[in-house]
């Protein structure tokens, strides 16, 4: 059987005991490493588990689920991600996978930063499509999701974004050259994410266009989800491009229309006077 075994958000301990039990009992145990990160590495969990751990990284996943589905019809096998399994399509894939090649699967589920982010005080159903930032390059600027933030806030809901990681990344050079050389890893934070949609707003302004939202939107930081130090800021979008919430992973909150008991529960963690100053400078986002 294939067990696919959500992690939770913050370290070791963050795994159900019905998940863990599914864990000890697996001959081989995959630890999905690319879309998302807990707290603690590979040997904290190895310990708190008592399981060698297999790093699955995108090329393994992608390219190679064979492997992870060997023999998976006559022993079991453990398929660990961070969060909940299906927080990334690429999980969805692997299950198919499975189906088709006539292997049963569990799945067994955890936290994951679509429900977690409420903590922040915005309300779960008051949130539209969850969208991505991509880093950008110098000569590869998207803007797509810009305009899903727009779409989203024209209806009134809050925006998720999540912010882009890079984990066993080739340069171009490499990549054309065959080297199996990789680039650092990458997470972008809260600054990055506000930065680049700040420069979206000032080259559509200067166009001409219709803003969705602007640097004084109400916008939530998000820091380690989940972990004891875990951070959460809420100021306008300008302020938090000089927000420093530490080290990764961050997630980034585009507010639409505010509940007043929304309001109330952002002031606990908002910047000085935030919350009174946007609410002068972009009221039409409050509800009375």
């Amino acid at each position: 059987m294939l067990y696919l075994v959500g992690l939770g958000l913050g370290d070791a301990t963050d795994i159900t005991v019905k998940g863990l039990q599914a864990v000890r009992g697996c001959s081989r145990v995959y630890l999905e490493a690319y879309t998302s990160i807990l707290t603690v590495g590979k040997e904290a969990l190895e310990k708190f588990y008592g399981r060698e751990l297999i790093l699955a990284d995108r090329e393994l996943v992608e390219q190679q689920a064979d492997q992870i589905l060997q023999d998976a019809d006559a022993t079991d096998v453990a398929f660990l991600v961070v969060g909940d399994p299906f927080g990334a399509t690429t999980h969805t894939d692997l299950l198919l996978r499975a189906v088709h090649a006539g292997i049963p699967y569990r799945v067994i589920h955890n936290a994951s930063v679509l429900n977690a982010v409420g903590c922040c005080g915005l309300q779960l159903y008051n949130f539209g499509e969850t969208v991505s930032v991509v880093f950008w390059t110098d000569d590869w600027r998207p803007e797509s999701f810009y305009d899903k933030i727009c779409k989203n806030r024209a209806a009134g809901l809050h925006t998720l974004c999540l912010l882009d990681i890079k984990v066993k990344e080739q340069s171009i050079e490499n990549l054309m050259r065959g080297k199996k050389i990789y680039e650092p890893p990458r997470y972008m934070t809260v600054s990055q994410a506000a930065d680049q949609l700040l420069q979206i707003i000032q080259r559509r302004r200067g166009q001409g266009e219709e803003l969705g939202f602007t640097e004084d939107t109400v916008c939530v930081g998000v820091a380690r989800l989940g972990a004891d130090d875990q951070m959460i800021r809420t100021a306008p979008l300008r302020q938090l491009v000089s927000c420093d919430l530490g080290g990764p992973l961050h997630s980034l909150v585009v507010t639409g229309r505010l509940h007043p008991l929304e309001v109330d529960m952002l002031r606990l963690s908002a910047e000085p006077n935030a919350l009174d100053q946007l609410h002068m400078t972009d009221s039409s986002t409050y509800t009375s």
